[in-house]
């Protein structure tokens, strides 16, 4: 069952891992993200620069309908046309980017739900994403039913962490 990926990119060249569970599949019972990374992507995040250079480690079909902007950050290819991002270099001051996944953690959830497992780090990612949560109560607590105008920042960073806000 171990599949050994090879990466090259602009950010790791020869990280070395091994898929150990089926893809989308064996998820820890706390994770229970509402969007696939495909999903995510053609929704827009991130201002569709992420990923960009990194599309031959993941399925094809993931980037047919993505919204990417290769050369720089374009906010209008986020669902919410909104910037709900924070600079990759914020992320590594606070110490919050694990060495494997220098992108953060969009990188971590693509490489789990193709079926790596680091048990420890897996936690800690699961524990960040279930900390993005706070952010659903807010939503429902000051907006009505899915008004989708209301709280777009948020909406839009929850879209980011794999909550679909659009349902809230």
């Amino acid at each position: 069952m171990k599949e050994k990926v090879i990466v090259y990119d602009k950010m790791q060249s020869g990280y070395t891992y091994f898929k150990t569970e089926p893809v989308g599949k064996n998820f820890h019972e706390e994770f229970k993200p509402e969007l696939t990374p495909k999903q995510m992507l053609e929704l827009g995040v991130f201002g569709g620069k992420y990923m960009t250079d990194c599309q031959n480690e993941f399925p094809k079909e993931w980037f047919v309908k993505a919204k990417l902007s290769p050369l720089k950050k374009d906010i209008s290819l986020n669902y919410f046309k909104i910037d709900a991002s924070l600079p990759l270099s914020y992320w590594q001051e606070k110490g919050w980017i694990y060495e494997d996944d220098p992108r953060g953690w969009f990188q971590w959830y693509c490489r789990y739900y193709m079926g790596r497992r680091i048990p420890v780090e897996d936690k800690r990612q699961i524990k960040r994403w279930k900390a993005i949560k706070r952010h659903v109560q807010a939503v429902r607590k000051n907006c009505k039913e899915r008004d989708l105008d209301c709280r777009k920042k948020q909406r839009q960073a929850l879209l980011h962490w794999a909550y679909d806000s659009r349902k809230i």
